[in-house]
């Protein structure tokens, strides 16, 4: 990571220790928006970390912001920092200002007839809380992408696995504000390949957080007169639960490494995140079903922290395309490079130089 990397780090984790507490969590879920922590979040200007300074933006590593991805995923933030700096890349890579309010990203599914929008789509995150919407379409002149105003579109409120909002979203003669072609290979494909990432991100950082709690309770819980973490069997589940948080890591990392160096979702970025995020399922139901068989009815309580965690985790293993969805893909393009190119191929796309 760089310095100024390590900075945006330490002050995103600040954040959202301070300020994504289980209260404020549980209140996002009821309904009530966590004012004080988007300000602070838009104030150090996190919302912008994938932005040129040039655009007005910080301007730092691609890398970096995934960790801040990362961090946030930890910590469960419940307002749409992932989701704005995804839109605010898109934007970004069609030439268009990038602001600092919250927005989502709406991929397909919707009609353009070069003047409005029309349609309806499902499940998209924070939908009724967002001031602006990105819309990625792929047109008969190419990938678009086109922004809207929240306030423009109706919304059918719909709670998600996460508790989150995972809105319905009626577009009916929408008209744009801002248009512009997408570059850099940019198309709706690449847009969920880049929204599956930012998830795996989130449920890396998640996961991680969702272990160490699980180590310190076994820790601190006395069973039959001794800690839980000195019954073998609990050992291994841990064991096991850190492998799978290790699995995951290496798998986004090495994803995000390749999205940042290539700055663009190519064939071998899109290996990568296909393999990352196929990895994904079998880490979250393994990992989740440790944390709680050791945490007991006491991992579901309203002021536990791991419940946030691991609702969440069971919710991004499924956006932007499930394991299987992926695991088709992926399983096609392994299938094309044959017998011969198979090895060469993946130690090619593995390593980060």
């Amino acid at each position: 990571m760089s310095e100024t990397g390590k900075i945006i780090f330490d002050t995103a984790s600040r954040i959202f220790e301070d300020l994504s507490t289980a209260e404020v969590i549980n209140a996002a879920e009821n309904g009530q928006w966590p004012e004080a922590l988007w300000q602070a979040i838009v104030e150090s200007g996190l919302t912008l970390t994938w932005i040129s300074e040039e655009a007005g933006g910080v301007g730092a590593d691609m890398l970096d912001g995934f960790a801040v991805l990362k961090a946030a995923g930890g910590a469960a933030v419940p307002v749409p920092l992932a989701e704005t700096m995804m839109a605010g890349w898109l934007q970004a890579k069609a030439g268009l200002p990038v602001g600092s309010e919250p927005m989502s990203v709406v991929i397909g599914g919707l009609h353009w007839d070069g003047e409005v929008l029309n349609g309806s789509v499902t499940g998209i995150p924070h939908g009724r809380n967002v001031k602006n919407l990105v819309v990625i379409l792929d047109s008969e002149e190419g990938a678009i992408a086109l922004c809207c105003k929240a306030d423009d579109v109706a919304v059918r409120p719909v709670a998600g696995l996460s508790g989150e909002p995972w809105d319905t979203l009626e577009f009916k003669g929408v008209k744009p504000d801002q248009l512009g072609a997408l570059q850099d290979g940019v198309d709706e494909a690449a847009a969920q390949a880049l929204g599956a990432l930012i998830r795996c991100a989130q449920a890396s950082g998640a996961m991680a957080q969702a272990l160490e709690l699980t180590i310190q309770y076994s820790m601190e819980r006395v069973q039959f007169g001794r800690p839980l973490a000195k019954f073998q069997a609990l050992q291994h589940s841990i064991a096991a639960f850190a492998g799978q948080v290790a699995a995951i890591n290496a798998a986004t990392d090495s994803a995000a490494e390749t999205l940042a160096r290539n700055n663009r979702v190519d064939n071998d970025t899109w290996v990568e995140i296909a393999a990352a995020k196929t990895r994904l399922e079998e880490a979250v139901n393994e990992g989740a079903a440790v944390a709680h068989q050791v945490h007991g009815a006491m991992g579901f309580t309203y002021e536990h922290q791991l419940h946030h965690l691991t609702r969440r985790l069971w919710s991004w293993r499924d956006e932007y395309g499930s394991d299987a969805v992926w695991s088709v893909r992926l399983g096609d393009e392994v299938l094309k490079w044959g017998a011969e190119a198979l090895w060469p191929k993946i130690t090619a796309v593995s390593n980060p130089r």
